[in-house]
């Protein structure tokens, strides 16, 4: 493997950009030789880079109009709406020997995976430097790989975003939970800023159900209640415990809300940047958007949303990799939108599930409904079993009408893949015992990951077609 050592540290490097810009300032607050400065191939060393990226979103701005409650944000003497992300970057110490692609990782829960995924190495806990790289595989391949925090409801430590907080917001949510084990007690982790504006109000409810189809049962009020002060993450108590398996739900009027729609813009504007802009540490003549699960979600919010066109009406992504997402989206636009929700099956599936237009119940829509041919990228879809069979996600539905009666066409710039037999993510071996009945499932998928990023690749830079999409059929 190649290990990582600690460089030259240097001080804030603050990268002004002209007063309209979407990116205010790259402040760049340290530099660390990867693998001891060793050279990847014929690509040579890398650095990485750590700092933060301060975005200023023009609420003016019809390409910002679908950041939800973006004019309800405060606002800087410039009429903007600021806000600050971590980023972090592993790049070619001569830009001139990689490939030009910025590889744009929507980090899961504010931590690094690609290199765990494509390298084989472990997966970095954070902003903490990064001690192994596995084998280098992506650096071989010259790519610049990029972390932008876009997820405010994470601990310090992460690569996380500082979303601007919107104050003067109020409104009865709902937040579900479903504890591994009893407890008397349970942090509400989906909603961590969100405290309620009173928690002794009568009107707050718990419910419980058994089964997702199942009607929920109301908890007396006077059994639960909320233990904590107006601060910190909200917590329950349940006279008798809460029991394993149950699924609860509880409503309250909550305060805290932030500006959830951010993260897309913060994602947007970065890919953007670094990609027409000279100005910046960080350059590259394309960009790849990937994310995995909660992620590969994101991303399919993000087309839907219409964020990957720039304020200037430019593309910002080539080609996009949602991966174990399924058909489902998130809480990632939305008033008091919760996007740590780790159960989709709480979260209910969103029409439209295609790249395409379908009608269902009347509605019409697509996931790429807001975009001109020129600015759609090329797109992979690849999902496991987990995602089919499993948790909610029902991958069928991007490829299968909604009755499951008939398969779908497939555009041209789409493929859909089912990497069969593998689960959510792949695990060790030997494989050991997890939650479930079964042991968990170490079938390899890292070596069908590199062929398919340099079949993504190809695609994109030569225009040579990857293997048609290898699904399972409603028909045979």
């Amino acid at each position: 493997r190649y290990i990582s050592v600690t460089g030259v540290q240097t001080c804030a490097l603050p990268i002004s950009s002209v007063a309209s810009a979407e990116v205010a300032r790259v402040a760049v607050a340290g530099r660390t030789a990867v693998a001891n400065g060793q050279a990847f191939g014929s690509i040579g060393p890398y650095e990485t880079l750590t700092g933060t990226i301060e975005f200023a979103l023009d609420p003016r701005d019809p390409h910002n109009a679908q950041v939800t409650d973006l004019a309800l944000a405060p606002k800087a003497p410039d009429g903007r709406v600021h806000f600050t992300a971590d980023l972090v970057v592993l790049q070619p110490t001569a830009p001139a020997k990689g490939n030009g692609v910025l590889l744009i990782e929507v980090v899961n829960r504010g931590r690094i995976g690609v290199l765990e995924k494509f390298n084989g190495g472990p997966r970095p806990d954070g902003q903490q430097a990064i001690t192994d790289v596995g084998n280098g595989y992506l650096m071989r391949q010259g790519y610049t790989l990029v972390f932008v925090g876009w997820e405010f409801d994470l601990p310090p430590g992460t690569i996380r975003l500082d979303a601007p907080a919107i104050d003067s917001l109020r409104q009865a949510i709902t937040v579900p939970f479903i504890l591994d084990r009893a407890s008397p007690d349970t942090t509400l982790a989906n909603a961590p800023t969100y405290v309620p504006t009173n928690t002794a109000d009568a009107a707050s409810t718990l419910t419980v159900r058994d089964h997702y189809w199942d009607r929920p049962m109301p908890v007396d009020r006077a059994r639960w209640r909320f233990v904590n002060g107006p601060s910190g993450p909200p917590r329950l108590a349940l006279d008798g415990g809460f029991e394993p398996g149950r699924m609860y739900e509880v409503t309250y009027v909550a305060t805290g809300a932030r500006l959830v729609g951010a993260g897309l813009a913060a994602i947007r504007d970065a890919a953007s940047a670094f990609r027409y802009r000279a100005d910046l540490p960080v350059h590259g003549t394309r960009a790849y958007g990937y994310g995995f699960s909660q992620d590969g979600r994101f991303l399919r919010q993000f087309l839907y949303d219409g964020f990957n066109v720039d304020e200037r009406g430019r593309r910002v992504f080539d080609g996009v990799w949602s991966h174990i997402a399924g058909a489902a989206r998130g809480e990632f636009n939305q008033r008091f939108g919760m996007p740590a929700a780790s159960s989709v099956l709480l979260t209910p599936l969103r029409f439209p599930f295609t790249t395409e237009d379908q009608t269902l119940d009347g509605e019409r829509g697509s996931l790429l409904q807001r975009y001109r041919a020129s600015e759609r990228p090329k797109m992979f879809f690849t999902n496991t079993a987990v995602e089919y069979w499993g948790g909610g996600r029902a991958a069928a539905l991007i490829h299968v009408s909604p009755d499951g009666a008939r398969d779908l066409a497939i555009p041209a710039d789409v493929r859909i893949y089912f990497l069969a037999g593998t689960q959510h993510e792949q695990a060790a071996f030997p494989p050991r015992q997890a939650r479930g009945q079964q042991k968990d499932n170490p079938v390899p998928q890292r070596e069908v990951f590199r062929a398919l990023l340099g079949g993504f690749h190809d695609w994109i830079t030569r225009d040579v077609p990857p293997p048609p999409s290898q699904i399972g059929r409603a028909h045979v």
